[in-house]
């Protein structure tokens, strides 16, 4: 018989364990997925595991679109619906968690774009019950992530609020995405491309493990989405199209998920928090917005550090957009007859302490940032104005 090594060790043997100043959560994916064609139709034993008397929360609109999808659900439990209008803000959450007391929810489940799921999510967490979020397009990946928006009524933006848990639930079905207008998906292009420009700038040089694998599953992603955005735009429904809905909604979510809030925003989100305090941008959806921003974050790179491949990598984007749809330009956002006092003004909050636009690796004034909106379809290096 062969000699085994020893398994008794002395405390000099044993490998020293590196304390870590804090302690790092990461909330990186829902419990369960259940994606497909008609997922809703078989959801409701899936959701019944939650809870027996959901409080379904959405926008007053999609509320009224969505009731054929959630028949089979409100045949099996004791349902009741509400809006989060105006906005997915402090008066609307009081509103709702109201609500969950009179009806005695034992679950929430939020259906619609960002800000309706954000606001159920809120709702779930300030009343400790499990969530199922059934996004009802491909616009964001707010149907996946542990972290929520707070705007004013007035659909500013004022804060985000970092939640204890992803969904206990995420509903995907193809069918419901597939009836949202074309335009919501090409925005989730927008807002999902934006996690490798970010990332990748944010967390680019750690040597951090689950930063490393984020920032390279964001790479992917951007990949994909060069790859197969074109032919999912032209075939809704289609394999291809089921392709880029995953990678918007659900791979999206994964990247910030495992890499943590270092690894999810940057001046692109920071540049859309700016603008929500523009009522004039309010008709621009929230990747739309996001996807501009990447082509400022862009900008500030040349402008600032005198960064080439960052014009490089906008010109990509500017030909990407353009094949899309995404915005290039403020004119694009429809805010081509917005005033420079609120075009810096908008800038102001954008790089606001606290703000993500301190992410960057380099400081940025509003002076700045308000050169580089004004020119992300600009060849130059420098601006001034």
């Amino acid at each position: 018989m062969p000699n085994l090594p020893s398994t008794n060790r002395s405390s000099s043997d044993t490998p020293t364990i590196t304390q870590s100043s804090s302690l790092i959560n990461l909330s990186i994916a829902p419990a369960r997925v259940c994606r497909g064609v008609k997922a809703l139709e078989i959801a409701g034993d899936a959701i019944a595991l939650l809870g027996k008397r959901p409080l379904i929360i959405g926008g007053d609109t999609t509320l009224q679109l969505i009731q054929p999808y959630l028949a089979p659900l409100t045949h099996q439990l004791e349902t009741t619906t509400s809006s989060y209008s105006p906005d997915c803000s402090e008066s609307s959450l009081a509103v709702l968690r109201e609500k969950v007391a009179s009806h005695r929810a034992d679950v929430i489940i939020g259906v619609g774009g960002g800000k309706a799921l954000d606001t159920a999510k809120l709702i779930a967490h300030q009343s400790q019950l499990p969530i199922a979020t059934i996004p009802t397009s491909a616009a964001t990946c707010a149907a996946w992530t542990a972290l929520a928006n707070v705007y004013a009524n007035t659909g500013a933006f004022l804060y985000d609020v970092a939640l204890t848990k992803c969904p206990d639930l995420l509903i995907l079905d193809y069918d419901l995405i597939a009836t949202a207008p074309q335009r919501t998906l090409v925005a989730g292009i927008g807002d999902a491309i934006a996690k490798w420009y970010e990332a990748s700038v944010s967390s680019g040089s750690s040597e951090k493990t689950m930063i490393i694998a984020a920032v390279q599953q964001a790479r992917v992603l951007r990949d994909i989405l060069f790859q197969k955005a074109i032919g999912a735009i032209e075939n809704p429904g289609s394999p291809i199209w089921q392709d880029v809905v995953d990678a918007t909604v659900l791979l999206a979510g994964v990247i910030g998920g495992i890499g943590g809030a270092n690894c999810r925003t940057v001046a692109a989100h920071a540049v859309h928090n700016g603008l929500t305090h523009l009522p004039a941008a309010h008709q621009a959806l929230h990747g739309e917005k996001v996807a501009y921003g990447i082509l400022v974050q862009l900008r500030l790179e040349e402008m600032v550090q005198g960064n080439q491949l960052a014009l490089t990598s906008r010109k990509q984007l500017i030909d990407f957009y353009q094949a899309i749809g995404l915005p290039r330009t403020l004119e694009d956002l429809g805010l081509g007859e917005i005033t420079l006092t609120e075009l810096r003004r908008a800038a102001e909050i954008a790089c606001s302490v606290g703000s993500d636009i301190h992410r960057l690796p380099f400081v940025v004034t509003p002076e700045q940032l308000t050169a580089a909106m004004v020119s992300t379809n600009i060849q130059l290096v420098s601006i001034n104005i």
